[in-house]
């Protein structure tokens, strides 16, 4: 049984606005992009700056706040799919800089725009069984090392940053903040957003794959889309099934900020209000396995969240993967 207790996130210094881009690629006029993709500018890492040093700033901006102390987390769980190492992973590295107990349990998993309702989901687990006290969920990526500088596509999309959630147990006579929890995966789709560089099939050093295509992301768009508009619909009654309630008892929905275009025919196709739908990518982009809990972050501090707030989560995205959750909202939650 878990609660939300705190949210912290960290964007990288550098902001790239899609006039840089439009410098690059002058058929692509800023305002044709922010149209299409809802997105004005992101964050990008620095040249010596990796996703550890962007998951260290959130989760200081967390310790920060007061809201619970290094020494009492006792599990760390960390979603990346842009380690510095094949190993060791990145939640042993963290678990050192932070000065986090050495008595923690910590792992890595390699999850994108799905990763942060399985983190939630893991955590969840931990906490309801007794394994844990205290979780610290962190999403960190630094996609933009892996974009190639000519895939105008993909560089209008992905951003950078980081965000750390602090999890704790729902009171012993209170359920549990988070769930059902609802999962789903398709292999069959992983050629169509992958990143071939790094793994041991195609064993060489990023410097000698860097003139090769293939070493760089790759995402075929319109199948993306595709995925996501065939399998999200299902996901939203399959969670809405198990939880025994209609979408109208749903307060506020928030999905993965991939894209504005994606985000929209979605809100469509599931005949969502505009003002239960929300949207955070203008300043952001899309920031992998970070957009969801940066969103509600954001959302919060906008004031558009209230106490007790059934919230809809669903992310989407590599692998195919996907998965959903509801969420209720506490005044504990982020500041």
């Amino acid at each position: 049984m878990a609660c939300i207790s705190y949210i912290a996130s960290y964007l990288p210094e550098t902001i790239f606005p899609n006039s840089k881009l439009t410098e690059l690629f002058p058929e692509w006029p800023s305002q044709r992009i922010e149209e299409k993709t809802g997105i004005v500018e992101r964050h990008l890492a620095g040249p010596e700056e990796y996703a550890t040093d962007l998951a260290v700033r959130a989760c200081q901006k967390l310790f920060d706040s007061k809201a619970c102390k290094p020494s009492e987390i006792d599990f760390l769980l960390v979603c990346t799919q842009t380690p510095e190492f094949l190993f060791p992973n990145t939640a042993s590295i963290l678990q050192a800089k932070l000065g986090l107990p050495q008595h923690l349990g910590a792992f890595d998993f390699n999850l994108g725009c799905s990763g942060y309702v399985y983190g939630l989901g893991l955590a969840e687990a931990l906490l309801a069984c007794g394994q844990a006290r205290c979780v610290l969920l962190v999403t960190t990526d630094t996609y933009s090392k892996l974009l190639r500088p000519e895939d105008k596509n993909v560089r209008t999309l992905f951003g950078d940053g980081a965000t750390a959630t602090l999890l704790r147990p729902t009171p012993l006579d209170e359920s549990s903040d988070l769930g059902p929890f609802v999962y789903g995966t398709d292999g069959s789709g992983a050629e169509n957003l992958i990143c071939r560089r790094g793994g041991v099939r195609q064993a060489a050093s990023f410097d000698k794959l860097a003139s090769v295509t293939t070493s760089w992301l790759y995402m075929n768009g319109p199948e993306i889309f595709n995925f996501t508009l065939r399998v999200i619909p299902d996901a939203t009654q399959r969670l809405l099934q198990q939880a025994k309630i209609e979408l109208e008892q749903i307060d506020f929905f928030v999905f993965h900020q991939a894209n504005a275009y994606m985000l929209e025919h979605l809100r469509k196709k599931l005949g969502l209000p505009k003002e239960k739908f929300y949207f955070h990518l203008k300043t952001t982009g899309n920031t992998v396995s970070s957009t969801i809990p940066l969103a509600l972050e954001n959302a919060h501090l906008e004031g558009k969240l209230k106490t007790g707030d059934k919230i809809m989560l669903a992310g989407f995205g590599v692998g195919y993967s996907w998965a959903a959750t509801l969420l209720r909202w506490r005044a504990a939650s982020p500041i």
